[in-house]
């Protein structure tokens, strides 16, 4: 028996992949299926199951082109209904691959189908838990998705999750191998440890939610600190359950080159969004008047769903030469499948044909600290833990995930500086601000950790992150 761990950082996604004999069974794949049907032609196998643990919110599985692809069925745990054809395994239900065997385990409460896959061996002992979003390591899975999809309240799913870690996965021994679908950094838990990879035993003694003394009190600990989901998360549900463009076609219509003399035209035609991928470095120092920076070397797909929410929308990249195939994988992970093609030549064609260019002022750290006074006006657009835990003195916290709600209250005639924690963030904040024609600011290279280092910026004391959740 082999299991494989897929892990993608910049999703915090986990695949996985199980082989025994000649057959295979992969759980919750991503949404680009090519490198799982080269090792399952490496391996020799054939794909018997692909199991999904749910209706993912922060991605796009690649379930039906997988299926298609290999013939080999999806399965979901009780009370899935998917649009198209699948297994709804029974609870405690068990599949056979090879010479091991995965049992369904109905752990509704992240939402109501989700349902964790537990694996015994050919020997017959119970080794693994495959747990999707019910069980993190460190955590347990947000119960705020479902309430519209059930009539439910985000308390009632929180009870109802009780339930199933309570009968279904702390009774199993502690030797058993809990593998999540996240890790550190989904938003689809608040307080995930940075491993991938535990036992059981081991999160029935460090994770908070699994050590409450009754359900009252797990409720309230696991409701508390909340943030509001991603926005775009209710529509990579809907195409999770029911369906999506192959991938193929996505990477076929997205691969299309822009002639810079046709772009504008094109954007203006179509109503895309001019979407530049290239680094915040590169990026302040000439781009496309209007258009919005989203590094492609960060978290770029959840700040692009994040940002630009409607995964309909038409997108018009702008790329780093060869990074084209990447850059449109990287959005239909999340959904975003409209890429109508990318500028050929990237940004030194545009502007050595003579087009208008654009530019954000930017600053380094201790060029920072020297024009920085008292009553300067500074925006910081990390999370509120980040700043509850240290800033600079008397700065704003603007989080850079509702600039929808707080640029309009921009003073267009008092110049401020806006940083984040290294200069990804601010730079995103900073390319949406100056489409919106407000120009009246200075991005800070390198955040609050260029920042500090000068040690020149009055800062509040350091106060843990954790503790900044309760």
């Amino acid at each position: 028996m082999k299991v494989e761990q897929i892990y993608t950082g910049c999703l915090a996604q986990g695949a996985y992949y199980i082989v025994s004999g000649n057959e295979a069974a992969i759980i919750d794949p991503l949404r680009e299926v090519t490198p799982y049907l080269e090792r399952l032609e490496k391996d020799g196998v054939t794909l018997k199951y692909i199991f999904e643990t749910h209706f993912h919110a922060d991605f796009v599985s690649g379930h039906l082109d997988l299926s298609k692809k290999t013939g080999a069925p999806i399965v979901y745990g009780p009370t899935a209904e998917p649009d198209f054809e699948a297994i709804i395994a029974e609870d405690n239900q068990i599949f056979n691959i090879g010479e091991v065997t995965i049992k369904v385990l109905h752990t509704p409460g992240h939402t109501m189908e989700s349902s964790t896959f537990l694996l015994t061996d050919e020997n017959g002992t119970e080794t693994a838990i495959f747990t999707g979003d019910t069980l993190f390591l460190g955590d347990v899975g947000r119960p705020d998705l479902a309430q519209k999809a059930t009539n439910l309240t985000q308390e009632d799913l929180a009870g109802i999750l009780y339930e199933s870690l309570q009968d279904k996965i702390i009774p199993l021994d502690d030797s058993i191998t809990v593998y999540p679908a996240h890790g550190a950094g989904s938003a689809c838990g608040k307080n995930m440890q940075k491993e991938t990879v535990d036992t059981l035993g081991n999160q029935k003694k460090t994770n908070y939610a699994l050590n409450q003394p009754d359900k009252e009190s797990f409720v309230r600990e696991v409701l508390d600190g909340l943030t509001a989901p991603p926005k775009y998360f209710g529509m990579n549900v809907a195409l999770n359950k029911s369906g999506y463009e192959s991938i193929d076609h996505v990477m076929s219509k997205g691969l299309n080159p822009i002639d810079p003399a046709d772009l504008e035209a094109m954007a203006e035609d179509t109503g895309a969004l001019i979407l530049d991928t290239r680094s915040p470095g590169e990026f302040h120092k000439g781009f496309i008047p209007n258009s919005i920076n989203i590094g492609l070397k960060g978290d770029f797909a959840p700040w692009v769903g994040n940002m630009i929410v409607d995964v309909k929308h038409p997108i018009i990249l702008v790329v780093e030469q060869g990074s084209e195939q990447e850059a449109i994988t990287r959005l239909s992970r999340v959904g975003f499948d409209n890429v109508l093609g990318y500028l050929q030549g990237s940004f030194e064609a545009w502007k050595n044909a003579g087009n208008e260019v654009d530019e954000i002022r930017r600053i380094s750290p201790s060029e920072f600290a020297e024009q920085f006074s008292t009553d300067a006006k500074v925006i910081d657009v990390r999370k509120l833990t980040e700043y509850s835990a240290e800033h600079v003195e008397n700065a704003y916290n603007k989080p850079l995930d509702s600039i929808s709600d707080w640029a309009g209250t921009i003073d267009s005639s008092e110049h401020f500086f806006i940083h984040c924690a290294g200069g990804y963030r601010s730079m995103i904040a900073a390319s949406i601000l100056n489409a919106r024609g407000i120009r009246n600011f200075t991005e800070i290279e390198g955040g609050y950790n260029g920042i500090k280092k000068t040690e020149k910026v009055p800062t509040t004391s350091f106060v843990c992150q954790s503790k900044t959740l309760s």
